[in-house]
């Protein structure tokens, strides 16, 4: 079975479906159907996201399925986020911190150029 096209491969636009067959019993219904944000998921993402709800979205458990680091899983959680239309940690950001200076932020605390307080300071959007 093929992935479902969610993207017209000619002008780019979405993809409406619009038959559902069932090859059982060669059942056809015709109308209008809504395929989810899930629909622009590959393969390797869905499989993900299985896991991800099997492990009732505890990190460490889909570490330990999966045999990766945390890292590896956050970075696949936050491909699948982007491929479902969404931008990954905007509402972590209160003070408008993009993950750029947040990263930066935290580089500069694990090598001790600021202290904790003052990571959670920045982070927070709070004045000097």
């Amino acid at each position: 079975m093929n992935p479902l096209l969610t993207q017209c491969p000619v002008c780019k636009d979405e993809l409406t479906i619009t038959r559902l067959h069932c090859s059982s019993c060669n059942t056809s219904i015709e109308g209008r159907f809504y395929s989810g944000s899930f629909a622009n998921l590959s393969k390797k993402q869905m499989e993900f996201v299985e896991v991800f709800v099997r492990s009732e979205g505890k990190i460490k458990r889909v570490e330990e399925e999966l045999n990766l680091s945390y890292p590896t899983i956050r970075n696949r959680l936050h491909e699948v986020i982007r491929a479902m239309g969404y931008e990954p940690g905007k509402e972590e950001s209160p003070a408008g911190v993009d993950e750029e200076t947040r990263r930066n932020i935290l580089e500069e605390l694990d090598a001790g150029k600021i202290s904790a307080e003052d990571a959670m300071r920045i982070l927070n959007g709070e004045e000097g």
